[in-house]
């Protein structure tokens, strides 16, 4: 039987022995009673949102929402072994480290010939406080904007390295790797997957080169993250787990806890998602974890990470009003220049009070954050945004719905020109 057909009969049964009539059942989960009535009777297909807010109302453990998805596997989803080959965003930085600045000149970066004999004490300061500043940039431009100049920046620090004394060599290396992680990030946000994993790879690469052992470990949190946003739950996992060996420092093993409870969020899975934040909490509110190594590893705006992931999990487990409550208490904790952070978490707050029934106030919050998307496009942040739209579908005659439509329209139309 599909699993359409045997998704109706089973929601019946647990809205029945909960002693629930359809109506109540309805409005509990703020969804139209004719709509959830053709589900049960297998005329309609259950979306994976109302899978979820099923699922947590009627404490079905996750066994609704794995009817509409993909079960979760230990597997590694063919996804988490190596970064992706040679591509065309590539220049080579393996050639780099090998030619020194030989390779840099070739590659047409016309640099003085003084500035790269000298990759000593004085210059990497400079370089260190344009990645605080390229990074505070991120969050208020266009990653596209940015690509071309972090590409040229991580290039010219490796070559810088290449040519340096070993004693030089070893600090540029680990900066030259935190300019590929953060190009890696704008490549994301600008849409390109394939770039994004090319240049996490090169990171790891980078960071291994000037004696860093423990970004490799961290590139699976990212590629984590690129599964996340693929609906790959599995994956999602399988690469967090891989990044939680007791070795590593506890900021690293942190992020991957809290990467691993999103992706057990993705199927319902909420007794190992909750695990997995504890841990997460535990690891990240150490002094070790706070007190790293700078630049520091992960988002550098989010003062509690595992606070806000729990808020992002209990909206994907069906909760959208307690994921509410936590989202609206850690979003007031955000500075106000962090543009792309403020959106992320932002329509992610807008789609829970969406949920929860809270129509009007999730139009207002939406309405504020669609009118910066313009300076913060982003292909991740546009996914909640289209959960979004779908979710205000559902209350067409809501005014506040109608006059935001337009807005919503807008950012999700195709880019011309």
């Amino acid at each position: 039987m599909s699993t359409t057909l045997r998704f109706g009969p089973e929601l019946r049964r647990l809205r029945v022995e909960a002693g629930l009539t359809l109506t109540e059942f309805s409005v509990a989960l703020h969804y139209d009673k004719g709509h959830i009535s053709k589900v049960e009777r297998g005329e309609r297909s259950a979306s994976p949102e109302l899978a979820r807010r099923c699922d947590a109302f009627l404490g079905a453990d996750g066994e609704l929402q794995r009817l509409v998805t993909r079960p979760e596997t230990d597997s590694d989803s063919g996804t988490a072994e190596s970064p992706a080959g040679p591509s065309r965003w590539l220049v080579g930085l393996r050639a780099v480290l090998s030619a020194g600045t030989g390779a840099l000149i070739d590659l047409g970066l016309k640099l003085g010939s003084q500035a790269l004999s000298s990759a000593d004490d004085p210059l990497l300061p400079s370089f260190r406080m344009q990645f605080d500043q390229l990074r505070k940039l991120g969050q208020s431009t266009a990653p596209t904007v940015l690509l071309p100049l972090l590409e040229t920046q991580t290039r010219m620090i490796a070559g810088l390295a290449a040519d340096a004394r070993s004693v030089s060599r070893a600090p540029a290396l680990p900066l030259a790797s935190r300019f590929a992680e953060f190009t890696r990030w704008m490549a994301q946000e600008a849409g390109d997957s394939d770039a994004a994993l090319g240049w996490t790879g090169e990171a790891a690469e980078l960071a291994r080169a000037g004696g860093d052992p423990y970004l490799g470990s961290y590139a699976l949190v990212r590629r984590a993250l690129v599964t996340m946003y693929g609906g790959d739950a599995a994956g999602t996992v399988a690469l967090a787990r891989r990044a939680q060996s007791s070795e590593l420092p506890p900021r690293i093993r942190g992020l991957a806890a809290q990467r691993e409870a999103q992706g057990h969020a993705l199927v319902g899975n909420e007794v190992d998602c909750l695990r997995s934040l504890d841990r997460a909490r535990e690891l990240l509110a150490g002094d070790d974890a706070r007190n790293g190594a700078e630049p520091v590893i992960g988002t550098s705006h989010v003062s509690d990470p595992a606070a806000m992931s729990t808020g992002w999990c209990l909206l994907d487990l069906g909760r959208p009003k307690a994921a509410a409550e936590v989202l609206d208490r850690e979003y007031r904790r955000l500075p106000p220049h962090a543009l792309r952070t403020r959106a992320r978490y932002g329509f992610r707050r807008s789609l829970a009070h969406a949920a929860s029934g809270e129509v009007e106030h999730a139009c207002a919050i939406a309405g504020d954050l669609l009118g910066v998307m313009p300076a913060v496009p982003s292909a991740t942040l546009n996914s909640d945004v289209r959960r979004l739209a779908r979710e205000l579908s559902r209350f067409r005659s809501s005014r506040a719905v109608r006059d935001l439509q337009p807005a919503l329209a807008r950012v999700l139309a195709p880019a011309h020109g």
